[in-house]
């Protein structure tokens, strides 16, 4: 059943749209007063996101506050790693961090495709729950960290600068990073696949330490395994299609090659000109972003002038298929009243350009 405003599904199969749909990366987030009060009450992240309810209530907020498009499910990447066995605890002031981190071939040994219907159950209980509260009203967005970004954490043991324990084990022991990239590929896929049949009705894969890696790197350790995903991936659920999107930070080298992934759409960062982008993946795929995050810092006149320039570097609508977006996560300390400018700006400046490119 296709729900009430199904503008950023058709954007995504690059069908014809009254306007540039939107949403944000990390939309429910601490720079949200009510999501900070419900995380209080909970105790913890974890705690937050392991709890359904309270999940279901932080995805809806931002939705409601300020009319986004779409609901992202709200959750963590390392959930996956988490469910391996890793004892994931997130450290104040320090992140996420591993009390087993996969360093030795015994580590890599004990690797396993978590069931998502067991480890993993509060997340698609959460789906079940957000679908329901959502009552069809927008798109239920469902997402994972790709192989390579999840093997970062697992590698290095938490969040990293450098990146160079993952990497030494890239260029000395490529046999075990390959083995651990299996291992997430296969768990990627089984838990986006239990999202999609718990409700999500697109799917992002967030390969956020990609841009990392050199060009041939690049290649062998993360795209790989991310077209493995997304042809693992069920493309119809309910008799709809199920749109794929696949986003690496630091991206603009391998547009083409994620283009030709097989995914809907490719998220592109701040650092890629949309329009030259549109060029580059011959309008094959819809096109996702990209806004600097930080231009929601500014004032009204200058966040409204940005986000035209976003939509304007587009170009013509036509079958191009965009969704408006920042070119990575909004911060934890922006102005939600900068974020209803925004949306406001995209959604009145959008509908002139597509009524003009009808």
């Amino acid at each position: 059943m296709k729900p009430i405003n199904d503008t950023f599904l058709r954007a995504l199969k690059r069908e014809q749209t009254e306007y540039t749909p939107l949403w944000l990366m990390r939309q429910a987030g601490r720079y949200l007063p009510e999501y900070n009060a419900t995380r209080a009450r909970l105790g913890s992240f974890m705690g937050l996101a392991q709890c359904p309810a309270a999940a279901c209530e932080v995805t809806l907020q931002p939705v409601e506050r300020f009319g986004l498009d779409a609901a992202i499910l709200f959750s963590d990447i390392l959930t996956v790693p988490d469910a391996m066995g890793l004892g994931l605890s997130f450290v104040a002031g320090e992140g996420p961090k591993f009390a087993s981190p996969v360093q030795d071939e015994e580590a890599v040994s004990r690797l396993f495709v978590p069931d998502p219907a067991d480890k993993l159950r509060y997340v698609t209980d959460a789906v079940v729950e957000i679908r329901r509260a959502l009552n069809n009203q927008v798109p239920l967005i469902g997402f994972s960290g790709s192989p390579f970004t999840l093997a970062c954490y697992m590698v290095e043991g938490g969040s990293s600068k450098d990146f160079s324990t993952i990497k030494k084990m890239m260029y000395t022991r490529p046999d075990l990073l390959h083995r651990i990239l299996e291992v997430n590929a296969q768990a990627v896929t089984a838990y986006l696949n239990a999202q999609i049949e718990a409700g999500a009705q697109a799917v992002q894969i967030f390969d956020t330490w990609g841009g990392a890696l050199s060009d041939r790197s690049f290649q062998e350790f993360s795209l790989k395994y991310m077209k493995q995903i997304v042809d693992g991936l069920i493309k119809e659920h309910d008799g709809e299609k199920v749109p794929s999107i696949v986003f690496t930070k630091g991206g603009g080298n391998w547009l083409e090659g994620m283009a030709a992934s097989g995914a809907d759409c490719v998220g592109v960062d701040w650092s890629v000109n949309l329009s030259k982008a549109r060029q580059r993946v011959q309008d094959k795929v819809a096109l996702q972003g990209n806004m600097d995050p930080m231009v929601l810092f500014a004032d009204e006149e200058t966040i409204r002038r940005e986000a035209r320039k976003v939509l304007d570097d587009f170009g013509p609508v036509g079958a191009g298929g965009h969704v408006f977006n920042l070119g990575h996560g909004i911060s934890q300390f922006t102005n939600p009243d900068a974020v209803k400018i925004l949306v406001d700006e995209v959604h009145s400046y959008s509908k002139q350009l597509h009524a003009r490119d009808e």
